[in-house]
């Protein structure tokens, strides 16, 4: 399938879309208020925001990207099935911290190709910050430039990486992340009170569920969530925007 059949613009309502899998992957930025105040900060000619921190739609999945990059590039790049075989991309998958791509590049050069479609296009020294879960990489944050990026200016961007990320993913994340993991509407509302500092049985008193119905509630979600207990399952809620 032709990738521009499932583009729409970031930032756009999510009503329209029934699930995750019916998200259109690419997501085509057009002068995000956000996006455009960090331009006065570092100038940048394109950025991408790519991937969740969901199972299948993590970074190097090619399933989740927010992007300003011209849609013809995007297409041809996808189309020709260079994200496989793009060396930045390679590197990126396994890195830990910034990727440059003139380093990249020293190494494996690209094929003449992707340098043709780069040049035609303005996509140029693309910088990569990767995000971080622990040791898992669930998302990154790329930007290019006609010249390079200097130290101060991947410093700061660096810093900043995050919170575009989640200012791009969030309401996918909020909208999305309960269904992704199957949490039951119990579950929620038990995680919501107990982030308010309550104990099972003050649960049990503002939700009309059983103390022991809250518990069993509290221990799925804690497993869904990957967590280790039942603080640190309600800060992983907060952090992907699941409760608020």
């Amino acid at each position: 399938m032709s990738v521009s059949h499932s583009i729409f613009t970031s930032g756009g309502s999510l009503d329209g879309i029934v699930d995750l899998p019916s998200l259109p992957r690419r997501r085509q930025l057009v002068r995000h208020p956000f996006i455009e105040r960090l331009r006065v900060a570092v100038a940048f000619d394109h950025i991408a925001v790519t991937g969740l921190d969901l199972e299948d739609y993590r970074f190097g999945s090619g399933h989740s990207i927010d992007t300003d990059v011209p849609p013809a590039f995007f297409e041809a790049y996808c189309n020709e099935g260079m994200l496989d075989t793009d060396p930045f991309v390679a590197a990126s998958r396994v890195a830990r911290n910034v990727v440059i791509e003139k380093d990249v590049y020293a190494v494996t050069p690209p094929s003449q190709r992707l340098q043709y479609l780069q040049r035609a296009f303005g996509v140029h020294h693309r910088t990569l910050f990767p995000l971080l879960r622990g040791d898992l990489v669930y998302g990154a944050v790329t930007f290019c430039r006609s010249t390079e990026f200097d130290g101060e200016e991947i410093a700061f961007l660096a810093g900043v990486a995050e919170a575009i990320h989640t200012m791009l993913t969030g309401p996918i994340m909020k909208r999305f992340f309960a269904e992704s993991l199957k949490l039951s509407d119990g579950e929620v509302i038990c995680m919501r009170l107990a982030s308010l500092g309550m104990t099972s049985e003050e649960i049990s008193r503002r939700s009309d569920y059983a103390v022991d119905t809250v518990n069993t509630y509290m221990k799925t979600a804690i497993r869904k969530l990957g967590a280790s207990n039942r603080l640190h399952a309600v800060a992983e809620a907060l952090r992907r925007g699941l409760i608020e």
